[in-house]
């Protein structure tokens, strides 16, 4: 069923989405895994951001930033698993229309939040490693507050002609989307009309963000790199790439599933299709999951306020 708009543009009451393609006799228990990380990803983040709230030596520029990346992943993968599980466990492949445009905004803005995040943690790294005297003084609750506030509005003004642009456009019969959630570019190719603008609008989005976000982390680290090999005690040489290891761990499992997804969509045609729904649903997966696990670990003060914490509640329970 299709409803048609006062600007002639008609959309379907809802989509289907298949899942993974080319498992459907599998997923129910591919789904198993997929909600054990959701899980992990769920109390981890959740775990973080009420040891940076409730602990104050925590509240300094690179723990407000990890908090906002926890608030970004449960964001994003509350997004997009609650519905992917209903697919593989109950069936239910239809969505809504404009849930499926909700979804599609939440997705690529917050994926474009949690970029520009890893940016900023990227210049809170180099501030703290080449002006370590000045990085309280640089970095201000005021400035992280600011860049916070950059990065989240870059994510929402960047992404909203997505859907704009979408909503006004007449799609074909077809009601199939061969995903687990509604994804820009799989919506479109459901549009029967010319979509040159939007998808260049899209690399145009893609290449602005990603690239730029890109650049000046790999510039912030190239110096970070130059400024440390320069000191002359190891031990500080050891000191100063373990702060930036936790950091450099999650850039890489962010990007490196995000550029393969990206260029497999436009690119990548010979690339089977549940190769690329299975690296398209880890996206949205491994950093959520991975990122509270990889800084708890590698930093001292949050891991010690968890082991307090579960601690605490042992002794309770005991008593």
């Amino acid at each position: 069923m299709m409803l048609t708009s006062r600007n002639s543009s008609s959309h379907p009451v809802s989509f289907i989405l298949l899942g993974i393609p080319g498992l459907e006799n599998s997923q129910f228990w591919v789904a198993f895994p997929f909600c054990a990380m959701y899980v992990v990803a769920l109390v981890s983040n959740i775990t973080l951001l009420h040891v940076i709230r409730t602990d104050p030596t925590l509240h300094e520029p690179m723990y407000l930033f990890l908090a906002m990346l926890a608030t970004t992943d449960l964001v994003l993968s509350t997004s997009t698993q609650p519905k992917m599980l209903a697919i593989f466990w109950f069936h239910d492949h239809e969505i809504e229309y404009h849930a499926c445009l909700i979804q599609l905004f939440l997705i690529h803005a917050f994926s474009s939040v949690e970029s520009g995040l890893l940016m900023a943690m990227a210049l809170d790294r180099y501030v703290a490693v080449c002006f370590p005297l000045h990085h309280s003084s640089i970095l201000t609750p005021s400035v992280v507050g600011k860049l916070g506030a950059g990065v989240m509005m870059r994510g929402l003004l960047w992404v909203s002609p997505f859907c704009f642009m979408v909503s006004r456009m007449p799609f074909c019969p077809s009601r199939i989307i061969p995903q687990s959630y509604c994804e820009h570019m799989a919506v479109l190719k459901l549009v029967c009309a010319d979509t040159r603008v939007n998808r260049a609008y899209g690399l145009f989005v893609a290449f602005s963000v990603v690239g730029f976000d890109i650049i000046v982390i790999s510039v912030s680290y190239v110096i970070i790199l130059r400024t440390v090999l320069a000191l002359p005690s190891g031990e500080a040489r050891l000191k100063a790439f373990g702060t930036c290891a936790s950091h450099i761990c999650v850039i890489l499992a962010l990007y490196i599933p995000a550029l393969f997804t990206f260029l497999t969509h436009r690119f990548g045609h010979h690339v089977p299709q549940v190769v690329h729904v299975m690296f398209a649903i880890l996206y949205l997966l491994v950093p959520p999951m991975f990122n509270p696990i990889i800084y708890g670990i590698r930093t001292k003060q949050i891991r010690d306020r968890v082991i307090q914490g579960c601690s605490r509640k042992d002794s309770q329970l005991k008593a």
